[in-house]
C-alpha cells in the first residue's frame, strides 16, 4: 500500500539510454536499480528504506552475491533534500546493525533510464529460473514476515 509504481532500469552513470549489455560492461557507470514512485501520505520513505536494507547486502562493494561489478553496487538515489537527509539517517542506523561497513552510495545523480522490456516483471516471465526461485521466494518471505503491516491480505 502506498507504492504507486515500480520500474526496473539503470541510474547513476553517464551514458544516455544505456543497454543492459553496456551497463554490464561496467563502462557506463550505471547501477541496476528499481525506481519507486510512492504516495507519501500512505507510506513513508523510512518504510521504503527499511525494505531496501532487507532486499540486498549493503556491505558488499560493487557486488551482490555472485553478481560482481559496479552495476551491482548498493545505491540510493534521492530527488530532494528531505530524501537525502532521511537516507543519511538510514545509513547511520544500518551501520549500527551490520557488522561490516555500509557500502551504500548516496547520490542525486538519478538520471534514470528504463531497462529493456524483457527485464520488466522478470520473475513472472521466468517462473522456472533456478536463480529466481532460489533467491526471490526467501526474500519475499522475509519481507512479509518483517513487514506484516504492509503485506497483510
Amino acid at each position: 500500500p502506498g507504492v504507486v509504481t515500480t520500474s526496473v532500469g539503470y541510474a547513476g552513470g553517464d551514458k544516455k539510454n544505456p543497454t543492459y549489455y553496456e551497463v554490464c560492461s561496467g563502462l557506463t557507470g550505471h547501477s541496476e536499480v528499481v525506481r519507486v514512485i510512492w504516495n507519501k501520505s500512505e507510506i513513508d520513505v523510512s518504510d521504503l528504506l527499511k525494505m531496501f536494507w532487507e532486499c540486498h547486502d549493503p556491505t558488499q562493494k560493487n557486488r551482490q552475491g555472485n553478481d560482481i561489478g559496479i552495476q551491482y553496487r548498493s545505491a540510493i538515489f534521492y530527488t530532494n533534500i528531505e530524501q537525502k537527509k532521511r537516507s543519511e539517517e538510514a545509513i547511520k542506523r544500518a551501520a549500527k546493525i551490520y557488522q561490516n561497513t555500509i557500502q551504500t552510495e548516496l547520490s542525486d545523480k538519478l538520471n534514470f533510464f528504463a531497462a529493456e522490456e524483457y527485464h520488466h516483471n522478470y520473475f513472472l516471465k521466468n517462473p522456472n529460473s533456478i536463480y529466481c526461485n532460489a533467491l526471490i521466494p526467501p526474500k519475499l518471505k522475509t519481507l512479509q514476515t518483517k513487514f506484516l503491516n504492509i503485506f497483510k491480505n
